[in-house]
């Protein structure tokens, strides 16, 4: 009898043993695949390149994997910013706020400019850029 007890505690151990292994390398690779370089930046790097608005105005982005140069070019000039992967976007800092540009199309900027575009990036509502 004691046989068997010992030998229920030992598979029961080792059951125990194996899941908690298990669960560790499962949350390991949930984690990998959620990071920028992996799993998300791919996207944001698709918007490499010059996105154009209304009246002269341009979005531009550098970089990729989950870094980016990001520079605004409104009427009063151009701005550069430090971008970063985040929220499914690339998120900059500006004046103080939390910017982040995010996949659209030319109705969800919120610009008439840009209605019935497809290919858009919006910074905010009435802040929008497309590639035509």
């Amino acid at each position: 009898m004691k046989t068997s007890h010992l030998s229920l505690a030992a598979l029961l151990v080792s059951i125990v043993s194996v899941a908690g292994c298990s669960d560790r390398h499962s949350s390991s690779r949930k984690n990998a695949e959620n990071t920028p370089a992996t799993a998300s930046a791919p996207r944001a790097d698709e918007w490499l390149g010059k996105w154009t608005g209304p009246e002269g105005t341009f979005l531009e982005l550098a970089g990729g994997h989950g870094k980016y140069d990001v520079t605004v070019q409104n009427l009063d000039g151009p701005r550069k910013f430090e971008g970063r992967y985040a929220d499914g976007g690339i998120e900059f800092d500006r004046d103080g706020t939390r910017e982040i540009i995010r996949a659209t199309d030319g109705a969800e900027t919120g610009m008439k400019w840009l209605v019935g575009k497809k290919n858009c990036l919006t910074v905010r509502t009435g802040e929008g850029y497309c590639r035509d």
